[in-house]
Protein backbone atom coordinates (compact mmCIF):
# COMPACT_ATOMS: atom_id res chain seq x y z
CA UNK A 1 0.00 0.00 0.00
CA UNK A 2 1.17 3.72 -0.87
CA UNK A 3 2.59 5.08 2.29
CA UNK A 4 0.91 8.18 2.13
CA UNK A 5 -2.56 6.58 1.79
CA UNK A 6 -1.15 4.33 5.32
CA UNK A 7 -0.51 7.54 7.09
CA UNK A 8 -3.47 8.94 5.98
CA UNK A 9 -5.62 6.08 7.21
CA UNK A 10 -3.70 6.14 10.60
CA UNK A 11 -3.99 10.05 11.08
CA UNK A 12 -7.46 9.62 10.24
CA UNK A 13 -8.27 6.53 12.87
CA UNK A 14 -6.35 7.81 15.84
CA UNK A 15 -8.70 10.42 16.67
CA UNK A 16 -11.60 7.83 16.56
CA UNK A 17 -9.17 5.90 18.21
CA UNK A 18 -9.28 8.59 21.33
CA UNK A 19 -12.89 8.97 21.35
CA UNK A 20 -13.21 5.62 22.10
CA UNK A 21 -10.85 5.10 24.71
CA UNK A 22 -12.39 4.63 28.39
CA UNK A 23 -12.52 8.08 30.16
CA UNK A 24 -11.46 7.75 34.54
CA UNK A 25 -12.79 9.98 37.12
CA UNK A 26 -12.20 10.16 40.70
CA UNK A 27 -15.26 11.13 42.80
CA UNK A 28 -14.80 14.48 44.47
CA UNK A 29 -15.51 13.93 47.94
CA UNK A 30 -17.99 16.72 49.11
CA UNK A 31 -20.08 16.35 46.35
CA UNK A 32 -19.90 12.80 46.57
CA UNK A 33 -22.28 11.71 49.39
CA UNK A 34 -24.38 8.30 50.01
CA UNK A 35 -27.79 8.88 52.02
CA UNK A 36 -29.88 6.43 53.03
CA UNK A 37 -33.37 5.85 54.56
CA UNK A 38 -35.44 3.71 56.32
CA UNK A 39 -39.07 2.82 58.40
CA UNK A 40 -38.81 3.85 62.20
CA UNK A 41 -41.60 1.76 63.79
CA UNK A 42 -44.30 2.92 61.40
CA UNK A 43 -44.56 6.28 62.53
CA UNK A 44 -41.50 8.37 60.01
CA UNK A 45 -38.49 8.08 58.31
CA UNK A 46 -34.99 7.87 59.31
CA UNK A 47 -32.76 9.67 57.12
CA UNK A 48 -28.63 8.93 57.10
CA UNK A 49 -25.67 9.55 55.47
CA UNK A 50 -22.04 8.89 55.35
CA UNK A 51 -19.40 12.09 55.01
CA UNK A 52 -16.56 10.58 54.11
CA UNK A 53 -15.91 8.68 50.84
CA UNK A 54 -14.13 8.61 48.03
CA UNK A 55 -13.91 6.67 44.97
CA UNK A 56 -13.57 6.37 41.07
CA UNK A 57 -15.52 5.73 37.66
CA UNK A 58 -14.48 4.98 34.57
CA UNK A 59 -17.22 5.78 31.12
CA UNK A 60 -16.52 4.66 27.46
CA UNK A 61 -18.94 5.89 25.37
CA UNK A 62 -18.64 4.30 22.61
CA UNK A 63 -18.78 1.12 23.68
CA UNK A 64 -21.13 1.96 26.40
CA UNK A 65 -19.15 0.37 29.39
CA UNK A 66 -18.15 1.48 32.52
CA UNK A 67 -16.88 0.29 35.73
CA UNK A 68 -17.41 2.03 39.50
CA UNK A 69 -15.98 1.71 42.18
CA UNK A 70 -16.33 3.99 46.09
CA UNK A 71 -15.48 3.18 49.55
CA UNK A 72 -17.28 4.24 52.12
CA UNK A 73 -15.64 5.43 55.29
CA UNK A 74 -18.58 3.93 58.19
CA UNK A 75 -17.58 5.62 61.26
CA UNK A 76 -18.74 8.84 59.47
CA UNK A 77 -22.20 7.85 59.58
CA UNK A 78 -24.60 10.86 60.82
CA UNK A 79 -28.07 11.15 61.15
CA UNK A 80 -28.25 14.16 62.24
CA UNK A 81 -28.88 13.05 66.27
CA UNK A 82 -25.50 14.49 68.25
CA UNK A 83 -26.71 15.22 71.43
CA UNK A 84 -26.91 13.03 74.22
CA UNK A 85 -28.62 14.89 76.70
CA UNK A 86 -29.73 12.34 79.46
CA UNK A 87 -29.36 9.63 77.31
CA UNK A 88 -26.50 7.33 77.79
CA UNK A 89 -25.75 7.65 74.00
CA UNK A 90 -26.46 9.05 71.11
CA UNK A 91 -28.79 7.54 67.95
CA UNK A 92 -25.37 7.89 65.84
CA UNK A 93 -23.34 6.48 68.53
CA UNK A 94 -25.48 3.56 68.09
CA UNK A 95 -24.92 3.30 64.65
CA UNK A 96 -21.40 2.69 64.94
CA UNK A 97 -22.16 0.11 67.42
CA UNK A 98 -22.23 -3.98 66.74
CA UNK A 99 -25.50 -3.44 66.89
CA UNK A 100 -25.65 -1.52 63.53
CA UNK A 101 -22.45 -0.65 61.44
CA UNK A 102 -19.88 -2.27 63.42
CA UNK A 103 -17.37 0.03 62.75
CA UNK A 104 -14.14 -1.03 65.14
CA UNK A 105 -14.16 -4.51 62.89
CA UNK A 106 -15.61 -2.97 59.67
CA UNK A 107 -14.33 0.13 58.89
CA UNK A 108 -15.63 0.88 55.23
CA UNK A 109 -18.09 -0.30 53.02
CA UNK A 110 -17.55 -0.82 49.16
CA UNK A 111 -19.00 -1.06 46.55
CA UNK A 112 -17.62 -2.41 43.14
CA UNK A 113 -20.13 -2.29 40.12
CA UNK A 114 -18.59 -3.21 36.58
CA UNK A 115 -21.88 -4.23 34.50
CA UNK A 116 -23.37 -1.25 33.21
CA UNK A 117 -26.88 -0.89 31.30
CA UNK A 118 -27.55 2.50 29.08
CA UNK A 119 -30.49 4.06 27.74
CA UNK A 120 -29.09 5.77 24.63
CA UNK A 121 -25.93 8.08 25.52
CA UNK A 122 -26.24 7.74 29.48
CA UNK A 123 -25.61 4.79 32.14
CA UNK A 124 -29.00 3.99 33.31
CA UNK A 125 -28.04 1.08 35.59
CA UNK A 126 -25.01 -0.52 37.41
CA UNK A 127 -24.94 -3.83 38.77
CA UNK A 128 -22.34 -4.68 40.88
CA UNK A 129 -21.19 -6.03 44.95
CA UNK A 130 -21.55 -4.33 48.24
CA UNK A 131 -19.57 -5.40 51.14
CA UNK A 132 -20.73 -4.35 54.48
CA UNK A 133 -20.29 -5.99 57.46
CA UNK A 134 -18.02 -9.16 55.96
CA UNK A 135 -20.88 -9.63 53.65
CA UNK A 136 -20.73 -9.45 49.96
CA UNK A 137 -24.22 -9.12 47.99
CA UNK A 138 -25.68 -8.17 44.65
CA UNK A 139 -26.99 -4.35 44.24
CA UNK A 140 -28.34 -2.55 41.73
CA UNK A 141 -28.12 0.90 41.32
CA UNK A 142 -30.82 3.13 39.01
CA UNK A 143 -28.93 5.82 37.57
CA UNK A 144 -32.11 8.76 37.69
CA UNK A 145 -29.91 11.66 36.53
CA UNK A 146 -26.33 11.66 34.72
CA UNK A 147 -24.40 14.84 33.22
CA UNK A 148 -21.22 15.75 31.95
CA UNK A 149 -19.65 18.99 31.24
CA UNK A 150 -17.47 21.77 31.79
CA UNK A 151 -17.47 22.31 35.54
CA UNK A 152 -18.14 25.92 36.23
CA UNK A 153 -16.01 26.64 38.73
CA UNK A 154 -13.22 24.18 38.43
CA UNK A 155 -13.08 24.88 35.21
CA UNK A 156 -12.18 20.77 34.61
CA UNK A 157 -14.33 18.17 32.79
CA UNK A 158 -16.59 16.27 35.15
CA UNK A 159 -19.38 14.19 35.10
CA UNK A 160 -21.91 13.50 37.77
CA UNK A 161 -25.05 11.06 39.02
CA UNK A 162 -27.49 10.68 41.13
CA UNK A 163 -28.12 6.97 41.64
CA UNK A 164 -30.62 4.85 44.06
CA UNK A 165 -30.80 1.39 45.19
CA UNK A 166 -33.01 -0.65 47.43
CA UNK A 167 -31.72 -3.09 50.03
CA UNK A 168 -32.59 -5.31 52.87
CA UNK A 169 -29.99 -4.94 56.08
CA UNK A 170 -30.83 -8.11 56.98
CA UNK A 171 -28.90 -9.95 54.40
CA UNK A 172 -25.77 -8.57 54.98
CA UNK A 173 -26.08 -9.26 59.10
CA UNK A 174 -27.84 -6.33 60.64
CA UNK A 175 -30.78 -7.02 62.11
CA UNK A 176 -30.92 -5.19 65.54
CA UNK A 177 -34.94 -2.94 65.74
CA UNK A 178 -36.51 -5.78 62.87
CA UNK A 179 -39.46 -5.09 62.82
CA UNK A 180 -39.87 -1.89 64.21
CA UNK A 181 -36.97 -0.55 62.80
CA UNK A 182 -37.21 -1.41 59.04
CA UNK A 183 -35.33 -4.08 57.09
CA UNK A 184 -35.47 -2.65 53.85
CA UNK A 185 -33.14 0.34 53.52
CA UNK A 186 -32.91 2.88 50.42
CA UNK A 187 -29.88 3.82 49.35
CA UNK A 188 -29.45 7.19 47.90
CA UNK A 189 -25.66 8.11 46.21
CA UNK A 190 -25.18 11.26 44.58
CA UNK A 191 -21.72 11.00 42.80
CA UNK A 192 -19.46 13.39 41.35
CA UNK A 193 -15.92 12.71 39.69
CA UNK A 194 -13.15 15.24 37.96
CA UNK A 195 -11.65 13.72 35.12
CA UNK A 196 -8.49 12.38 35.54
Amino acid sequence: MNDGITTGIIVFALPLAAAAAPESYTMDPPHSIPQFELDYIGFTTIHGRFDRTSGKFTIDRSAKTGSVEFVIDAASVTTGDTERGSRPRTRDEHLRTADFFNVAEFPRLTFKGSAVKFAGEAPAQVDGQLTMLGVTRPVTLKVERWKCGTHPFYKKEACGADAVATLKRSDFGMKYGIPALGDEVKLRIGIMGMKD
